[in-house]
């Protein structure tokens, strides 16, 4: 198996398309092993050339109720009553410690994300 680290994006190109032409490749074969490795590269290069910074926590918030078909009554435990919940999505009220954390642990957010500054 030659494999080298990818440096340029000439590299990085022509590892996507040998990872193309593997996609069909059966598991613990050579061609298998060959496509796990060449990805591992890729997710590396693209980590440190492409990197993808957090959301803004109320974007996170709103992420998640979109994806999970959550409305802002959902979120009353982890925030508080209605009202509050729809200050904190409306920006007029910063998340609490205590929300970040119950925001964190019942929904799944991560608490990266829910701590990150806003501008």
């Amino acid at each position: 198996m030659n494999i080298k680290p990818i440096r340029t994006e000439a590299d990085y190109r022509a590892t996507l398309r040998e990872i193309e032409t593997l996609m069909t490749a059966t598991a613990d074969s050579p061609e298998g092993d060959r496509l796990d490795v060449l990805v591992i590269l890729v997710e590396a290069y693209e980590r440190a050339h492409f990197p993808i910074d957090l959301p803004d926590p109320i974007e996170a918030i709103k992420f998640v109720m979109d994806q999970r078909g959550l409305s802002a009554k959902d979120l009353e435990p982890a925030i508080g009553r209605l009202n509050r919940v729809y200050e904190v999505l409306n920006r007029t009220r910063p998340l609490t410690l205590a929300m970040i954390r119950k925001l964190h642990t019942s929904f799944g957010i991560p608490a990266e994300s829910l701590i990150k500054q806003t501008a």
